[in-house]
């Protein structure tokens, strides 16, 4: 067979851009609903915050989970809320957003270091192929990353659009204006997205796909 492999290669390609696209219209999504809902979405990811820590302790004392990732966990989401203490008003230069970039990554990689080790041990000790390992499945480890590590993180992310359009109180920062006065700062979902169709309609255009004065 040589045409339906090109078929199954065609399709994937397809598929991965319109998964790409349905991705990048979510975060454009959510991007709005946290600018029109600051409030409820600090109060949201505060609670998940507190939802996540106790999840942790849980999962330390009933499941057996190492009790020095757990503590690194708790340290980091306390890192995490503190980000919500000039919510929605985030600067990429704070040391706390700083700090919790690098958390993230930290975290990813101990436990995904946690949980090959627990596998590796487990298949191991098989004395025959029938025997069960008894080690977390794939769905149970890949929730246990979207929720106890990716979560928070993810959802600081989206939240940075909150700061284009609220208005300033006491005690916050003044967002940033242009020469006309209008607020300039945007979201990086937002610039993120208009960059990548910028890029496409800029590719259309030398391609000859599209006349330069045509918009994408």
């Amino acid at each position: 067979m040589w045409i339906l492999p090109l078929v199954g290669y065609l399709g994937s390609i397809v598929g991965f851009c319109f998964l790409t696209l349905a991705i990048a219209s979510g975060l454009y999504y959510l991007s709005e609903l946290v600018e029109e809902h600051t409030v409820i979405a600090k109060r949201l990811l505060t609670r998940l915050i507190y939802g996540i820590v106790g999840l942790q302790l849980i999962l330390c004392i009933f499941d057996g989970f190492p009790i020095t990732l757990t503590l690194m966990g708790v340290v980091s989401h306390i890192v995490y809320l503190g980000n919500m203490r000039r919510f929605p008003f985030v600067r990429l230069t704070d040391p706390l957003f700083v700090a919790s970039c690098i958390l993230v990554l930290v975290n990813h990689y101990f436990w995904f270091r946690y949980f090959s080790a627990a596998q590796s041990r487990s298949y191991s000790r098989m004395s025959n192929f029938y025997d069960q390992p008894n080690v977390p499945t794939f769905t149970e480890i890949a929730s246990f990353f979207g929720l106890c590590v990716w979560l928070i993180p993810f959802a600081l992310f989206v939240s940075l659009s909150a700061s284009d359009n609220v208005l300033p109180t006491i005690g916050t920062e003044q967002p940033a204006h242009d020469a006309d006065g209008k607020n300039k700062r945007q979201s990086i979902v937002k610039v993120g997205v208009d960059h990548i169709l910028s890029g496409i309609g800029e590719v259309s255009r030398l391609a000859g796909w599209k006349k330069p004065e045509d918009r994408f």
